[in-house]
């Protein structure tokens, strides 16, 4: 990476972006282990969300009982947290670098539909390689779909400067178009066995779509903490200027970062598809505001440049044991929803608290 250094600088240019800039170039400090305890917890959040979930459990526990603590009610959790889980690391990643993605639902359905299409199509009536070939075709297509798209969003983000929201907003209208109108709003349905056992199976008796989402999660949170992709992601996110200014090709940057969260759409595809044993152009809509709601309560920065995988971890735990228990409870779905726009409202409100407090 080549970073100019600031006494080679002309005079004339010095200004108030130098302790930035210093700041973007000193080196990272030794991570010791104390201090990599107090890097999980994350300023705190970590702890603040392990003590709620304590909170939640107890409570839930003594009004339900057993029954929350059951292997069913506990399966049932490991089996419909991982696509929510997925789509959160594929809003993640955006807000991470100070933009958003709001074309990730859209993106997983069309990626969906065309997997969808390819395998009722071609897969009936084939035998031995021919079979295992064209179900990775599928595969491949659905994330050679999403990876254009994430191009797409990232072009237009990055170098023609429009902002994040208006161009996946219109990403979002238009795939969505693309999938009504290509079927018409019918499901696809009837996938070979291996497609529905990644949603549906389980390893050792752990669901295989939990493992895909700790397959999509390890690797990201360590891109994020360890890469160089990962520190140039916070630091756009921190001050995309002054990234800029340190040598880094933040245009670069942003476009990876909405392609890596294209193709955890995909992923997230996927994972629906083969849960569902179907695909369509309006699953998982609601979802859209979940992810950035799960992201912000895990301690992400709306504004970009704070938060980390393990934090959204524990916020898709809260919000899945509060949905389990509400509906052990026999409480209506939209009392959830309610809930949990109560809950991100108050967090929003809470962070601003914060950081007034800080600053005197």
């Amino acid at each position: 990476m080549n970073r100019p250094l600031i006494s080679s600088k002309p005079v004339d240019t010095v200004g108030p972006l130098d302790s930035e800039l210093a700041a973007a170039e000193a080196p990272p400090p030794r991570v010791g282990r104390f201090e990599r305890l107090r890097d999980f917890g994350g300023d705190g959040d970590n702890l603040r969300l392990l003590v709620l979930i304590a909170i939640l459990l107890a409570g839930f526990g003594l009004v339900i009982g057993k029954q929350l603590f059951s292997a069913a009610s506990l399966q049932s959790m490991a089996y419909q947290l991982p696509e929510l889980g997925i789509l959160s690391l594929a809003m993640m990643v955006t807000l991470l670098s100070g933009g958003i993605n709001l074309s990730v639902i859209a993106t997983a359905n069309l990626c969906a539909l065309a997997m969808a299409a390819t395998l009722t199509r071609f897969v009936p009536g084939s035998e031995g390689a021919a079979w295992v070939l064209i179900q990775v075709a599928a595969l491949a297509a659905g994330f050679a779909i999403a990876a254009l798209i994430g191009l797409v969003n990232g072009f237009i983000i990055a170098y023609l400067r429009v902002s994040p929201i208006l161009a996946t907003l219109g990403t979002m209208t238009l795939v969505k178009g693309i999938s009504v109108g290509t079927t018409r709003g019918n499901v696809i349905s009837g996938f070979p066995e291996p497609i529905v056992f990644i949603g549906n199976g389980a390893v050792l008796g752990i669901p295989m779509a939990l493992l895909v989402f700790a397959a999509a999660a390890l690797p990201l949170a360590i891109m994020l903490n360890r890469a160089p992709l990962g520190a140039a992601i916070y630091m756009i996110g921190s001050n995309e200027r002054a990234t800029r200014f340190s040598g880094i090709q933040t245009r670069r940057v942003i476009l990876k970062v909405y392609l890596i969260s294209s193709l955890l759409a995909a992923v997230a595809a996927v994972v629906m598809m083969a849960r569902f044993n179907s695909a369509n152009a309006s699953y998982g809509e609601s979802y859209l505001l979940v992810t950035i709601l799960a992201a912000v309560l895990g301690g992400v920065n709306p504004m970009g440049g704070f938060g980390k995988v393990s934090g959204l971890v524990l916020a898709l735990i809260m919000l899945q044991i509060i949905s389990s228990a509400f509906n052990l409870l026999n409480f209506s779905a939209f009392l959830t929803l309610a809930i949990w726009g109560g809950i991100l409202i108050a967090v929003a409100g809470m962070t601003q608290l914060r950081q007034r407090l800080k600053g005197g």
